[in-house]
């Protein structure tokens, strides 16, 4: 559709529809603001153009759906990491993982998981786990032999099936009503009296919201409790008045997750290296709906990518004083699984390690406030003056000097070396389908990027800086 827009007398069309007077001085402004960012756009340099590219593409293929949010154990984790490795080798950047490679695999636990030797068997037709029943986390392993049950009676030396409807009844209004507190005392209630599993069920409208909680630490009831949904107990043991052919077991144990650190090199042969990181990994999906991907795009896609470029800059930068150890961590911010793992096995000697830089989210910086916020430094005397010797930045910088926020830079502090972390503040929808790719603010990465790659090389006309204790970390990381 064709659009005429005549600055001089202020008269607007568009295609052959009529304009309503009233809109135009709402059009004007439309045109001035696109104007005014078409000015904005080619203000930026060629250089800063193919940086922000650059980031629009990583960021997208890091964020794209088939990496299913990333999630450890999946096929995503490996697509984004190998992505991060080809990006790292296509810029020239030294291999520093394991064996030669840009890879740092390692294993880590995951909570609980339901074993395949889980079983719930009515009259020789076996029930779906998940879909049917699950046992509970906090059930001990045990296989109970088919046993002929009344799902109605409770007799000893077999499992007891109980209605938990009742007691969601009558403490629907106590907030401090625990079903799960509720379910192991009855668990040792049927223990005493002889009962080999209790399997428990609702039948009202009242929710119970029972899961298998992964993450369950609790000590183990006294016999296996499992979970039947009202589908398994509709399809599989409808009449409560009949006598069936039961066989049960349960078989918790440990998820154990592969995980991958993605690590390029740049070697200047400097005596010092510079540890520049940011976690890709992202859990992936919601507790809700699993089906439903968490890009993970601000969440740290923008941090990954960020990662990325520096090392893109640093390799051709004449600043050859310190190496250069880029990382991509496994491992969300707060579990910090990559960034211990490489700080316990290091590819690089970590006593010539100079300062460590993190960045996390460093993608949605606001276009009202415009500012970077900085943490870590507390975690040395020469950080306050370096980071504000740059003049004429595009933004504010706030420093960050109270409880420390959770990210891959404590790792490093524990192994006293100076770190700064980067952000640009939280949002909302960091963990949800709506962290879309659009809500980055690309121009905003670029200057936090070409920020970044200034403040390190200004500090390469310095020697190693010194490591100071930070109370506000100290405090936090006990």
């Amino acid at each position: 559709m064709k659009a005429l827009i005549s600055m001089t007398n202020y008269t607007f069309a568009t295609g052959n529809k009529s304009v309503y007077p009233g809109m135009k001085k709402l059009l004007f402004f439309v045109w001035l603001f696109s104007y005014v960012n078409i000015l904005s756009a080619q203000k930026l340099k060629k250089a800063d153009r193919v940086i922000v590219d650059n980031l629009k593409k990583n960021i997208g293929y890091l964020s794209a759906g088939k990496q299913e949010g990333k999630k450890p154990g999946t096929e995503g984790e490996q697509h984004a990491a190998g992505y991060i490795a080809e990006s790292f080798k296509s810029m020239g950047l030294l291999p520093k993982g394991d064996n030669g490679s840009y890879l740092q695999e390692f294993e880590v636990q995951d909570g609980k998981q339901i074993n395949k030797r889980t079983m719930f068997i009515v009259n020789d037709r076996e029930m779906t786990v998940g879909k049917d029943y699950f046992p509970l986390a906090f059930s001990p392993n045990a296989s109970i032999p088919e046993t002929a049950v009344a799902t109605s009676l409770a007799e000893k030396g077999v499992p007891w099936f109980m209605d938990i409807d009742p007691a969601l009844e009558e403490h629907k209004d106590d907030p401090r009503f625990n079903i799960y507190e509720f379910v192991k005392s009855e668990a040792k209630k049927a223990y005493d009296k002889g009962a080999t599993a209790l399997v428990i069920y609702n039948t009202g409208d009242n929710k119970d919201n029972i899961t298998f909680n992964n993450k369950d630490t609790s000590p183990a009831a006294a016999l296996p409790v499992f979970y039947l949904s009202k589908a398994g107990r509709q399809q599989y043991l409808k009449d409560a008045s009949a006598t069936y052919d039961v066989r049960l077991a349960a078989d918790i144990g440990t998820s154990i997750l592969k995980e991958i650190n993605v690590i390029g090199y740049i070697n200047n042969n400097a005596p010092s290296t510079i540890i520049i990181g940011a976690h890709y990994r992202h859990p992936g999906h919601g507790e809700e709906d699993i089906k439903q991907a968490y890009h993970g795009i601000g969440d740290n896609a923008s941090g990954a990518a960020a990662v990325i470029e520096l090392g893109r800059l640093l390799k051709k930068s004449k600043a050859r004083k310190n190496n250069y150890l880029l990382i991509a961590f496994s491992g969300v911010a707060s579990g910090r699984q990559g960034s211990k793992y490489f700080a316990e096995y290091p590819t690089v000697d970590l006593s010539a390690v100079n300062y460590m830089i993190n960045m996390d989210m460093i993608g949605r910086m606001d276009d009202n406030e415009k500012a970077l916020t900085i943490a870590g430094t507390g975690t040395s005397p020469e950080w306050n003056e370096i980071i504000y010797a740059r003049k004429n930045i595009p933004f504010a910088i706030k420093v960050d000097s109270g409880e420390a926020k959770p990210g891959d830079y404590l790792s490093f502090y524990r192994k006293k070396i100076p770190v700064l972390f980067f952000f640009t503040g939280y949002h909302n929808d960091a963990h949800d389908p709506a962290d879309d790719a659009d809500k980055i603010n690309y121009t905003g990465e670029l200057y936090i990027i070409k920020y970044i790659g200034n403040l390190i090389e200004d500090l390469n006309k310095r020697g190693k800086i010194a490591f100071t204790p930070a109370e506000e970390i100290s405090t936090a990381i006990k």
